[in-house]
């Protein structure tokens, strides 16, 4: 099979990556309607259209899981360095909506983030901080439209 390589660059500005830590690695067979399985073997899911008949998961919730975990990841790296401690019945509610408009299809996301009993100037300090390091919120700013909820 002949390969080509396609390097997608923002703004033309190569982002310099100093040490890969981990790589997920996933094959996908039929799309959608599929199945996608990673190669250590621990992701094996059956995929399914949003709205179709099927157990399947789909793209959009596969996001918004990855997204939510590593944000909450984000905010334990955050509140550690600022000296705060972090509710433990603290949850992420995500949604990622596939939409379309005369230009095709986009994605758009919503993070609500519940920290109870958390004072709000500590929560929104945690929020700042996680969204600019997490990865997921680094690869989708600019380029869809997040909203994010801080709940206390």
């Amino acid at each position: 099979m002949e390969s080509n390589t396609i390097q997608e660059v923002e703004n033309s500005h190569v982002i310099n990556i100093s040490k890969v830590l981990y790589s997920g690695k996933v094959v996908v067979i039929g799309g959608r309607d599929g199945k996608a399985k990673s190669s250590d073997g621990k992701l094996d899911v059956e995929l399914t259209s949003p709205g179709a008949k099927g157990n399947g998961t789909n793209p959009e919730q596969l996001l918004a899981a990855g997204w939510s975990a590593c944000f909450i990841g984000a905010m334990h790296l955050g509140a550690s360095k600022m000296k705060i401690s972090l509710p433990s019945n603290m949850f992420v509610n995500t949604s990622v909506d596939l939409a379309t408009n005369d230009d095709g299809f986009f994605l758009q996301a919503h993070l609500e983030i519940h920290l109870p009993g958390l004072p709000i100037d500590e929560a929104r300090k945690v929020v700042e901080a996680a969204h600019a390091t997490c990865p997921y919120s680094k690869a989708t700013r600019g380029n869809i439209n997040v909203k994010i909820d801080v709940m206390v």
